[in-house]
Protein backbone atom coordinates (compact mmCIF):
# COMPACT_ATOMS: atom_id res chain seq x y z
CA UNK A 1 0.00 0.00 0.00
CA UNK A 2 2.69 2.55 0.83
CA UNK A 3 4.25 1.88 -2.57
CA UNK A 4 0.91 2.39 -4.35
CA UNK A 5 0.37 5.66 -2.49
CA UNK A 6 3.78 6.85 -3.66
CA UNK A 7 2.84 6.01 -7.25
CA UNK A 8 -0.48 7.86 -6.95
CA UNK A 9 1.18 10.93 -5.44
CA UNK A 10 3.82 10.98 -8.20
CA UNK A 11 1.14 10.66 -10.87
CA UNK A 12 -0.80 13.52 -9.31
CA UNK A 13 2.27 15.73 -9.34
CA UNK A 14 2.89 14.96 -13.02
CA UNK A 15 -0.75 15.71 -13.93
CA UNK A 16 -0.71 18.97 -11.98
CA UNK A 17 2.49 20.08 -13.67
CA UNK A 18 1.07 19.16 -17.07
CA UNK A 19 -2.11 21.13 -16.41
CA UNK A 20 -0.09 24.18 -15.28
CA UNK A 21 2.12 23.96 -18.39
CA UNK A 22 -0.89 23.70 -20.69
CA UNK A 23 -2.68 26.67 -19.12
CA UNK A 24 0.48 28.80 -19.12
CA UNK A 25 1.22 28.14 -22.78
CA UNK A 26 -2.42 28.50 -23.78
CA UNK A 27 -2.32 32.00 -22.31
CA UNK A 28 0.83 32.79 -24.29
CA UNK A 29 -0.75 31.40 -27.45
CA UNK A 30 -3.85 33.53 -26.89
CA UNK A 31 -1.72 36.66 -26.48
CA UNK A 32 0.02 35.89 -29.76
CA UNK A 33 -3.31 35.21 -31.46
CA UNK A 34 -4.75 38.49 -30.20
CA UNK A 35 -1.69 40.31 -31.52
CA UNK A 36 -2.14 38.74 -34.93
CA UNK A 37 -5.86 39.47 -35.02
CA UNK A 38 -5.17 43.14 -34.32
CA UNK A 39 -3.95 43.62 -37.89
CA UNK A 40 -6.82 45.20 -39.82
CA UNK A 41 -7.37 46.43 -43.31
CA UNK A 42 -8.60 49.83 -44.44
CA UNK A 43 -12.21 48.82 -43.79
CA UNK A 44 -11.40 48.02 -40.13
CA UNK A 45 -12.17 44.38 -40.84
CA UNK A 46 -9.69 41.90 -39.30
CA UNK A 47 -7.56 40.21 -41.92
CA UNK A 48 -7.49 36.43 -41.80
CA UNK A 49 -4.73 35.20 -39.57
CA UNK A 50 -1.98 37.27 -40.32
CA UNK A 51 0.95 38.41 -42.20
CA UNK A 52 2.86 41.36 -41.04
CA UNK A 53 3.45 41.96 -44.75
CA UNK A 54 0.43 44.24 -44.74
CA UNK A 55 1.00 47.98 -45.10
CA UNK A 56 -1.20 48.66 -42.08
CA UNK A 57 0.88 46.30 -39.95
CA UNK A 58 4.00 48.21 -40.98
CA UNK A 59 2.36 51.49 -40.06
CA UNK A 60 1.56 50.20 -36.58
CA UNK A 61 5.08 49.02 -35.76
CA UNK A 62 7.33 51.02 -33.47
CA UNK A 63 10.66 51.81 -35.07
CA UNK A 64 14.08 52.10 -33.51
CA UNK A 65 15.62 55.49 -32.92
CA UNK A 66 19.16 54.45 -32.10
CA UNK A 67 20.86 57.20 -34.05
CA UNK A 68 23.89 56.61 -36.25
CA UNK A 69 27.19 55.42 -34.80
CA UNK A 70 30.37 56.08 -36.77
CA UNK A 71 32.39 52.86 -36.64
CA UNK A 72 35.34 54.14 -38.65
CA UNK A 73 36.34 56.83 -41.12
CA UNK A 74 36.91 55.77 -44.73
CA UNK A 75 38.87 57.40 -47.54
CA UNK A 76 37.06 60.61 -48.58
CA UNK A 77 35.30 61.29 -51.87
CA UNK A 78 35.92 64.26 -54.14
CA UNK A 79 34.24 66.81 -51.86
CA UNK A 80 32.71 64.70 -49.09
CA UNK A 81 33.69 62.50 -46.16
CA UNK A 82 32.85 58.79 -46.00
CA UNK A 83 32.11 56.74 -42.90
CA UNK A 84 31.38 53.12 -42.05
CA UNK A 85 28.40 53.41 -39.68
CA UNK A 86 25.84 51.36 -37.79
CA UNK A 87 22.32 51.70 -36.40
CA UNK A 88 19.74 49.43 -34.77
CA UNK A 89 16.81 47.69 -36.45
CA UNK A 90 14.59 45.31 -34.45
CA UNK A 91 17.49 44.87 -32.05
CA UNK A 92 19.90 43.99 -34.88
CA UNK A 93 23.04 45.98 -35.54
CA UNK A 94 22.87 47.05 -39.18
CA UNK A 95 25.84 48.61 -40.94
CA UNK A 96 25.98 51.02 -43.83
CA UNK A 97 27.85 53.70 -45.71
CA UNK A 98 27.39 57.37 -44.79
CA UNK A 99 28.66 60.35 -46.81
CA UNK A 100 28.72 63.94 -45.54
CA UNK A 101 29.55 67.00 -47.71
CA UNK A 102 32.70 68.93 -46.80
CA UNK A 103 31.45 72.33 -47.96
CA UNK A 104 29.76 74.92 -45.77
CA UNK A 105 26.59 73.54 -44.23
CA UNK A 106 23.27 75.17 -45.23
CA UNK A 107 21.48 77.26 -42.63
CA UNK A 108 18.97 74.46 -41.89
CA UNK A 109 21.45 71.57 -42.25
CA UNK A 110 21.91 69.22 -45.19
CA UNK A 111 19.20 67.49 -47.20
CA UNK A 112 19.66 63.72 -47.11
CA UNK A 113 18.98 60.65 -49.23
CA UNK A 114 18.39 57.10 -48.04
CA UNK A 115 19.99 54.93 -50.73
CA UNK A 116 18.41 51.48 -51.20
CA UNK A 117 20.63 49.14 -53.21
CA UNK A 118 19.34 46.34 -55.40
CA UNK A 119 19.82 42.61 -55.02
CA UNK A 120 23.37 41.44 -54.45
CA UNK A 121 23.90 37.92 -53.04
CA UNK A 122 24.28 38.58 -49.30
CA UNK A 123 27.38 36.39 -49.09
CA UNK A 124 29.06 38.51 -51.78
CA UNK A 125 27.85 41.92 -50.61
CA UNK A 126 30.41 44.40 -49.23
CA UNK A 127 29.49 47.81 -47.81
CA UNK A 128 32.19 49.72 -49.67
CA UNK A 129 31.80 47.95 -53.01
CA UNK A 130 29.43 48.49 -55.97
CA UNK A 131 27.10 51.46 -56.48
CA UNK A 132 30.16 53.68 -55.99
CA UNK A 133 29.34 56.00 -58.90
CA UNK A 134 25.67 56.13 -57.85
CA UNK A 135 26.40 57.22 -54.28
CA UNK A 136 29.04 59.66 -55.55
CA UNK A 137 26.53 61.29 -57.89
CA UNK A 138 24.39 62.41 -54.94
CA UNK A 139 27.15 62.92 -52.38
CA UNK A 140 29.16 65.41 -54.45
CA UNK A 141 26.00 67.39 -55.20
CA UNK A 142 25.40 68.42 -51.62
CA UNK A 143 23.51 65.53 -50.02
CA UNK A 144 24.18 63.43 -46.96
CA UNK A 145 23.68 59.86 -48.19
CA UNK A 146 23.01 56.78 -46.07
CA UNK A 147 23.25 53.43 -47.84
CA UNK A 148 22.02 50.73 -45.42
CA UNK A 149 23.31 47.21 -45.94
CA UNK A 150 20.12 45.31 -44.82
CA UNK A 151 20.20 42.48 -42.33
CA UNK A 152 22.48 39.54 -43.08
CA UNK A 153 24.58 41.53 -45.57
CA UNK A 154 28.32 41.79 -44.96
CA UNK A 155 28.72 42.41 -41.20
CA UNK A 156 25.08 43.28 -40.46
CA UNK A 157 23.43 41.05 -37.89
CA UNK A 158 20.44 38.82 -38.62
CA UNK A 159 19.46 36.48 -41.42
CA UNK A 160 18.98 37.78 -44.97
CA UNK A 161 15.27 37.31 -45.57
CA UNK A 162 14.66 38.60 -49.07
CA UNK A 163 12.32 41.51 -49.73
CA UNK A 164 9.08 40.03 -51.06
CA UNK A 165 8.11 37.33 -48.57
CA UNK A 166 9.36 39.20 -45.52
CA UNK A 167 9.29 42.75 -44.22
CA UNK A 168 12.79 42.51 -42.75
CA UNK A 169 14.54 44.69 -45.34
CA UNK A 170 11.65 47.16 -45.42
CA UNK A 171 11.92 47.56 -41.64
CA UNK A 172 15.69 48.00 -41.89
CA UNK A 173 15.12 50.94 -44.25
CA UNK A 174 12.40 52.42 -42.04
CA UNK A 175 14.81 52.33 -39.10
CA UNK A 176 17.64 53.72 -41.24
CA UNK A 177 15.45 56.71 -42.06
CA UNK A 178 14.59 57.24 -38.40
CA UNK A 179 18.27 57.18 -37.46
CA UNK A 180 19.28 59.45 -40.34
CA UNK A 181 16.68 62.06 -39.35
CA UNK A 182 18.40 62.41 -36.00
CA UNK A 183 21.93 62.66 -37.35
CA UNK A 184 23.43 65.98 -36.22
CA UNK A 185 23.88 67.58 -39.69
CA UNK A 186 20.66 66.39 -41.38
CA UNK A 187 17.59 68.53 -41.98
CA UNK A 188 14.80 66.12 -40.90
CA UNK A 189 12.32 67.92 -43.14
CA UNK A 190 14.37 67.25 -46.28
CA UNK A 191 14.68 63.49 -46.61
CA UNK A 192 14.52 61.77 -50.01
CA UNK A 193 14.84 58.13 -50.99
CA UNK A 194 16.50 56.42 -53.96
CA UNK A 195 16.15 52.77 -54.92
CA UNK A 196 17.32 50.40 -57.62
CA UNK A 197 15.53 47.16 -58.51
CA UNK A 198 14.75 45.45 -55.16
CA UNK A 199 15.63 48.80 -53.56
CA UNK A 200 12.82 50.36 -55.61
CA UNK A 201 10.38 47.92 -54.01
CA UNK A 202 11.62 49.02 -50.58
CA UNK A 203 11.40 52.70 -51.54
CA UNK A 204 7.77 52.47 -52.65
CA UNK A 205 6.76 50.58 -49.50
CA UNK A 206 8.53 53.09 -47.26
CA UNK A 207 6.85 56.02 -48.99
CA UNK A 208 3.33 54.73 -48.36
CA UNK A 209 4.15 53.84 -44.75
CA UNK A 210 5.97 57.04 -43.72
CA UNK A 211 4.90 60.68 -44.14
CA UNK A 212 8.37 62.26 -44.02
CA UNK A 213 10.01 61.06 -47.25
CA UNK A 214 9.59 64.12 -49.45
CA UNK A 215 10.55 62.61 -52.82
CA UNK A 216 11.52 59.26 -54.29
CA UNK A 217 13.59 58.22 -57.30
CA UNK A 218 13.50 54.63 -58.53
CA UNK A 219 15.66 53.00 -61.20
CA UNK A 220 14.44 49.73 -62.78
CA UNK A 221 12.25 49.12 -59.76
CA UNK A 222 10.33 46.04 -58.68
CA UNK A 223 7.36 48.32 -58.13
CA UNK A 224 4.41 46.19 -59.20
CA UNK A 225 1.54 45.11 -57.00
CA UNK A 226 1.76 41.62 -55.51
CA UNK A 227 -0.81 40.25 -57.97
CA UNK A 228 1.36 41.56 -60.83
CA UNK A 229 4.48 40.10 -59.20
CA UNK A 230 2.71 36.73 -59.27
CA UNK A 231 1.72 36.85 -62.93
CA UNK A 232 4.11 39.23 -64.71
CA UNK A 233 7.47 38.48 -63.09
CA UNK A 234 8.60 34.87 -63.32
CA UNK A 235 12.20 34.54 -64.42
CA UNK A 236 13.27 31.21 -65.90
CA UNK A 237 16.56 31.29 -64.00
CA UNK A 238 16.49 32.86 -60.53
CA UNK A 239 19.57 34.94 -59.69
CA UNK A 240 22.31 32.97 -57.89
CA UNK A 241 22.91 33.47 -54.21
CA UNK A 242 19.30 33.97 -53.12
CA UNK A 243 19.10 33.77 -49.32
CA UNK A 244 17.20 30.97 -47.64
CA UNK A 245 13.56 32.01 -47.33
CA UNK A 246 13.71 34.39 -50.28
CA UNK A 247 12.32 31.74 -52.63
CA UNK A 248 8.93 30.09 -52.53
CA UNK A 249 7.10 33.13 -51.18
CA UNK A 250 4.60 33.01 -54.04
CA UNK A 251 3.59 29.43 -53.35
CA UNK A 252 3.54 29.99 -49.61
CA UNK A 253 1.25 33.02 -49.75
CA UNK A 254 -1.12 31.47 -52.29
CA UNK A 255 -1.32 28.27 -50.26
CA UNK A 256 -2.12 30.21 -47.08
CA UNK A 257 -4.36 32.98 -48.39
CA UNK A 258 -5.60 31.84 -51.79
CA UNK A 259 -5.06 33.52 -55.15
CA UNK A 260 -5.64 37.24 -55.76
CA UNK A 261 -8.93 36.32 -57.43
CA UNK A 262 -10.01 34.30 -54.39
CA UNK A 263 -8.81 36.78 -51.75
CA UNK A 264 -8.26 40.26 -53.22
CA UNK A 265 -8.52 41.90 -49.80
CA UNK A 266 -5.37 40.17 -48.56
CA UNK A 267 -3.33 40.80 -51.72
CA UNK A 268 -4.33 44.46 -51.78
CA UNK A 269 -3.40 44.79 -48.11
CA UNK A 270 0.24 43.84 -48.76
CA UNK A 271 0.65 45.86 -51.99
CA UNK A 272 2.05 49.37 -51.72
CA UNK A 273 0.29 50.13 -55.01
CA UNK A 274 -3.06 49.94 -53.19
CA UNK A 275 -2.02 52.85 -50.95
CA UNK A 276 -0.74 55.39 -53.47
CA UNK A 277 -3.22 58.05 -52.29
CA UNK A 278 -1.16 58.09 -49.09
CA UNK A 279 2.26 58.33 -50.74
CA UNK A 280 4.48 60.87 -49.00
CA UNK A 281 5.87 62.67 -52.05
CA UNK A 282 6.36 62.73 -55.84
CA UNK A 283 8.12 59.94 -57.72
CA UNK A 284 10.58 59.88 -60.59
CA UNK A 285 11.06 56.55 -62.43
CA UNK A 286 13.82 55.42 -64.80
CA UNK A 287 13.73 52.17 -66.80
CA UNK A 288 15.48 50.65 -69.81
CA UNK A 289 13.52 48.76 -72.46
CA UNK A 290 16.20 46.03 -72.67
CA UNK A 291 16.02 45.29 -68.95
CA UNK A 292 15.97 41.48 -68.64
CA UNK A 293 15.70 41.48 -64.83
CA UNK A 294 12.65 43.67 -64.22
CA UNK A 295 10.07 44.37 -66.95
CA UNK A 296 9.73 47.98 -68.05
CA UNK A 297 5.94 47.60 -67.86
CA UNK A 298 6.24 47.80 -64.06
CA UNK A 299 7.24 51.47 -64.37
CA UNK A 300 4.58 52.10 -67.00
CA UNK A 301 1.86 50.55 -64.81
CA UNK A 302 2.93 52.53 -61.74
CA UNK A 303 2.87 55.72 -63.80
CA UNK A 304 -0.81 55.16 -64.58
CA UNK A 305 -1.61 54.11 -61.01
CA UNK A 306 -0.02 57.30 -59.66
CA UNK A 307 -1.99 59.41 -62.13
CA UNK A 308 -5.20 57.61 -61.15
CA UNK A 309 -4.41 58.46 -57.52
CA UNK A 310 -3.83 62.11 -58.45
CA UNK A 311 -0.16 62.00 -57.46
CA UNK A 312 2.78 63.60 -59.33
CA UNK A 313 5.16 61.33 -61.19
CA UNK A 314 7.86 61.60 -63.86
CA UNK A 315 8.87 58.59 -65.95
CA UNK A 316 11.89 58.25 -68.23
CA UNK A 317 12.17 55.26 -70.54
CA UNK A 318 15.57 54.53 -72.14
CA UNK A 319 15.32 52.58 -75.43
CA UNK A 320 17.74 49.65 -75.57
CA UNK A 321 19.22 50.23 -72.13
CA UNK A 322 19.75 47.53 -69.52
CA UNK A 323 18.87 46.94 -65.86
CA UNK A 324 21.65 49.26 -64.64
CA UNK A 325 21.00 51.97 -67.27
CA UNK A 326 24.65 51.60 -68.23
CA UNK A 327 24.32 53.53 -71.50
CA UNK A 328 22.22 56.32 -69.98
CA UNK A 329 23.81 56.54 -66.55
CA UNK A 330 24.95 60.17 -66.75
CA UNK A 331 21.59 61.36 -68.09
CA UNK A 332 19.61 59.40 -65.51
CA UNK A 333 21.84 60.61 -62.69
CA UNK A 334 21.54 64.24 -63.77
CA UNK A 335 17.75 63.95 -63.91
CA UNK A 336 17.73 62.28 -60.48
CA UNK A 337 19.86 65.01 -58.88
CA UNK A 338 17.72 67.75 -60.45
CA UNK A 339 14.56 66.06 -59.16
CA UNK A 340 15.90 65.89 -55.62
CA UNK A 341 17.16 69.49 -55.88
CA UNK A 342 13.68 70.61 -56.85
CA UNK A 343 11.96 68.85 -53.96
CA UNK A 344 14.58 68.87 -51.19
CA UNK A 345 16.54 72.09 -51.64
Amino acid sequence: MPFQRVILIAAGVVLAFGLFYFLFNREKAQVALNSISAVVDNDNTPLQTYQPLSIDALRNLKYDNSGITIERTLDPGSNYSRYYVSYKSEGLKIYGLLTVPNSEKPKNDWPAIVFNHGFIPPAEYRTTERYIAYVDGFARNGYIVLRPDYRGHDQSEGEPSGAYGSNGYTIDVLNATNSLKHYKDVDPDKIGMWGHSLGGFLTLRNMVVRKDIKAGVIWAGVIASYPDLLTRWRRNTPPPGLPRGATGWRQKLVAEFGSPEENPKFWNSISANSYLKDISGPLQLHHGTADTSVPVEFSEILKQQMKDAGKPIEVYIYPGDDHNLASSFNTAMQRSVEFFDKHLK
